[in-house]
């Protein structure tokens, strides 16, 4: 079926030289591209696998590449190797039309010279590859493909891509199941795989639990590449649909509360199936001290922070005084970037947490640690938050009435109301706040006001 292109031998390191200067133009026009700002310098290859061979009409590359960018120092922050992507690199002789939003470019020399490249993942031939390596546990080179053997996977679903805009790229197979491909890739246990395949031995159905899943050896080293699961057909993101109820006016109260409901079973079902720890002293210094890094490195990177500095600064360092006098915190596996875009609500009300990759931008074992439940609570709290700012005129009611009713159905199934924790609360929302001010910064500067107008009121009030 397929054949392994060698990093030793004389194929690969011709067939990136050929694809580089496309690269080079492509690469950071693309959503999910991590580094933009800062041009790329060159691409290193991880590993490359042929899926179809070039002889026919199509060929199809996986490819694993590193892209070489200038670091940038910044007081605070850690220096990072170069970021790995992972690529489907379709081969045609000319593009049809269809396929046009697609195209990569026209290789001049190597051994793809006189041919056209594109994003495989456009086109139906090399989706139906993936599913099918997928459906029959494949092995292909260094790519391996594994499936949950309780679960079936019809041949012959017709595939189709999302064009949402995300970190990563999904595909629909006929509206049966949902292939997550991730496209900044690093080795180790990803939490998109492994808290979901948690949560399905503990029958936690508001998760969708892993059908199959997609991975690469390289050098000893395992790379998670791709998770398939059951699509909620008819579902609405959570969003778009509380952008909807605000565009009508309407409450989104009573969904938040049923959310709330949502966002604590997970958490119940996650205590159970992995350690919890206590964090003491000696634990909550480190926490407090990486949310301080993170403001002095946000205030170099974004000069608007300066004038609230300080006032931030004070969310974090009332964390470090109840850590003083002795305060204990539970710390358990989380969601770690939960938001409203992050749950899906079925055509029957019920709602559905997604996407456990955590932060993209945090280390692999960061995103792996326990953490304070509150951590995602103040993450879906800053999410009413930024719907109310994002649309015009500003509608902070609607918010503080979401709020609450998001932390009274938490509050109901937990046991424990957020709200009861100020000063916990105040720290993780106003760290989120320093996080979407970057993020903004660097990838959206029109939303940035939204973050702005939060990141204002945490440095002058204690209150959230």
């Amino acid at each position: 079926m397929a054949e392994t292109v060698t990093v030793s031998g004389a194929v690969s390191p011709s067939l990136l030289a050929s694809l580089d200067p496309l690269l080079r133009e492509w690469l950071p026009r693309q959503r999910w591209f991590a580094g933009k700002g800062r041009p790329v310098t060159g691409f290193s290859l991880v590993a490359a696998v042929e899926l179809l061979p070039l002889g026919g009409r199509l060929g199809l590359y996986h490819l694993l590449v590193r892209a070489h960018q200038p670091t940038v120092p910044v007081v605070g922050a850690a220096t990072h190797p170069a970021d790995c992507y992972q690529l489907l690199i379709g081969v045609r002789e000319a593009l049809p039309p269809r396929l046009a939003p697609a195209l990569i470019g026209h290789v001049t020399e190597g051994p793809l010279a006189g041919h056209t490249v594109y994003d495989a993942l456009y086109d139906s031939r090399p989706a139906e590859v993936l599913l099918e390596a997928l459906r029959s546990q494949a092995r292909i080179g260094g790519l391996r493909f594994d499936q949950d053997r309780g679960r079936e996977i019809r041949p012959g679903l017709v595939p189709r891509l999302m064009t949402a805009e995300q970190s990563n790229s999904s595909l629909v197979y006929g509206d049966r199941f949902i292939l997550k491909l991730l496209r900044r890739v690093v080795p180790g246990v990803n939490p998109d795989l492994e808290l979901p395949l948690a949560l399905a031995r503990e029958g936690c159905a508001r998760v969708p639990a892993p059908t199959a899943w997609m991975q690469a050896d390289v050098h000893g080293e395992t790379y998670v590449l791709g998770v398939l699961q059951p699509f909620v057909q008819g579902a609405s993101d959570g969003w778009d649909l509380a952008l909807r109820e605000l565009a009508k006016g309407e409450d989104f109260a009573a969904e938040a509360h049923e959310l709330g409901r949502a966002t604590a079973e997970v958490h119940t079902a996650l205590a159970r199936a992995l350690p919890t720890v206590t964090l003491g002293h000696t634990q909550l210094e480190p926490l407090v001290a990486g949310m301080i890094e993170r403001l002095e490195a946000a205030v170099h990177a974004v000069p608007a922070l300066r004038p609230y500095a300080a006032g931030l600064r004070t969310a974090f360092t009332a964390v470090a005084d109840l850590a003083a006098e002795g305060r204990t915190l539970t710390a358990q596996r989380v969601h770690g970037d939960l938001h409203l875009g992050q749950c899906l609500r079925s055509p029957d009300g019920r709602w559905s947490l997604i996407d456990f990759e955590g932060e993209p931008a945090r280390p692999l074992a960061e995103r792996r640690m326990p953490q304070p439940v509150i951590r995602d609570v103040a993450g879906m709290l800053r999410s009413f938050d930024y719907a109310a700012y994002s649309v015009s005129p500003p509608d902070p009611e609607w918010a503080r009435r979401c709020r609450a009713a998001y932390c009274t159905g938490y509050g109901e199934v937990s046991g424990a109301d957020p709200r009861t924790e100020p000063v916990l609360l105040r720290a993780f929302e106003t760290d989120k706040a320093i996080y979407e001010v970057l993020y903004e910064a660097r990838h959206r500067p029109d939303w940035l006001p939204v973050p702005m107008a939060a990141v204002e009121r945490y440095a002058t009030s204690d209150l959230i």
